[in-house]
């Protein structure tokens, strides 16, 4: 029996475009807007921790983060973010997209306050409770990506789907731009405000004293975006597909759809329970390979070659810009002064990333 002809379902798929959609896209895309900066805004201060935490005087260079420390902060929330997305992916499947939602949503707004908290009196202390924070950061994000396609997807009718989860993706594009917007003008106005000094002027005071603010009101700032949409997220109904198809409740899910769309929806509970019970096979089964294997193995094999380049290129700007000789050498400018020389231009760049991300 195909899922079609259940009543519920029909309805959705051809329901018109309403106001409903455009305030999914909305919380969807503010999901993946906060994903993205979170993921990315420690790209925009690595360098600045290594001047503050890393400098040493006989080597006669500004602070750089060791390699391994560097590669352990810029890629901890990553290792988070595989993990979440298999502990949340299973969750969503057996307690609801909505449930699962909220609590990603918690756990990204404390540890990306948390992170700009992190704490100690030496530099290993502070980058161990930094990444012990981001990893947790990660794991929260690693929910939120896909449960934020998933819910849009849900949510959308059949004619303009495709349209609406491209606008979803294409606000991972804006967090990334963001991310190095903000860094670009917290550095400026601090610049503004406290004055500067190159390092080969002065080699201590050229780390302004005042940039350890900076890299903790970034983090902290990717608390903000989450916090806007709590309310609107608590307030969402569970997606009529989950409600009907996953726990079988059609009369539940006709109610719920109804509520924030103008849809006529009969609550047809037999012809639900036929279509459960003719398409109950686990995941690890041949069926399940028989009717999806093809699909799933192409889907995440292109993603994975196309990640590759995309995180790899947007995490190291930082180190591509400067090596291309874009940017002024550190040796002649200040902490926050090379921050924003290397974001005003990275932010330029990464205008190409708005387009390119929707498109995925």
């Amino acid at each position: 029996m195909a899922s079609n002809n259940i009543s519920v379902l029909n309805a959705l798929d051809n329901a018109r475009t309403q106001w409903y959609h455009v305030t999914a896209i909305v919380i969807a895309g503010m999901g993946f807007f906060t994903d993205a900066y979170d993921l990315f805004c420690i790209s925009t201060v690595s360098k600045l921790l290594g001047r503050i935490y890393y400098y040493d005087p006989t080597t006669g260079k500004p602070g750089k983060l060791p390699h391994s420390i560097n590669n352990l902060v810029i890629g901890v929330a990553l290792v988070g973010t595989l993990t979440g997305q298999l502990f949340f992916g299973y969750l969503g499947d057996k307690l609801g997209r909505k449930k699962v939602y909220g609590v990603t949503l918690v756990l990204m707004v404390i540890c990306a306050i948390c992170s700009g908290l992190s704490f100690g009196y030496s530099a290993k202390a502070v980058m161990g409770t930094l990444c012990f924070f981001r990893f947790w950061l990660g794991f929260g994000i690693g929910g939120d990506y896909p449960l934020s396609a998933t819910i849009m997807s849900e949510y959308a009718n059949k004619k303009t789907r495709g349209a609406f989860i491209a606008a979803v993706f294409a606000m991972q594009g804006v967090g990334i731009i963001f991310a190095g917007l903000v860094s670009m003008i917290l550095s400026k106005v601090f610049l503004d405000n406290y004055g500067t000094v190159p390092f080969s002027t002065e080699h201590v005071f050229s780390t302004e004293p005042e940039a350890d603010y900076v890299w903790r009101i970034v983090l902290m700032l990717g608390a903000l975006p989450a916090l806007l949409t709590f309310y609107w997220r608590m307030k969402m109904p569970e997606t009529g597909r989950y409600t009907a198809l996953i726990e079988g409740n059609a009369k539940q899910a006709a109610a719920d759809m109804g509520k924030v769309l103008d849809i006529e929806i009969q609550a047809d509970q037999d012809r639900v329970a036929q279509f459960n019970s003719s398409n109950e096979y686990k995941l690890l089964s041949h069926e399940f390979f028989k009717r999806h294997g093809r699909h799933l193995i192409g889907t995440t094999t292109t993603w994975f070659l196309l990640d590759i380049a995309f995180y790899s290129q947007n995490l190291t700007q930082k180190d591509i810009f400067p090596t291309m000789g874009l940017t002024s050498k550190a040796e002649n400018v200040s902490a926050l002064e090379e921050m924003f020389k290397h974001h005003a231009l990275c932010s330029l760049s990464l205008l190409g990333t708005f387009p390119a991300t929707g498109s995925r």
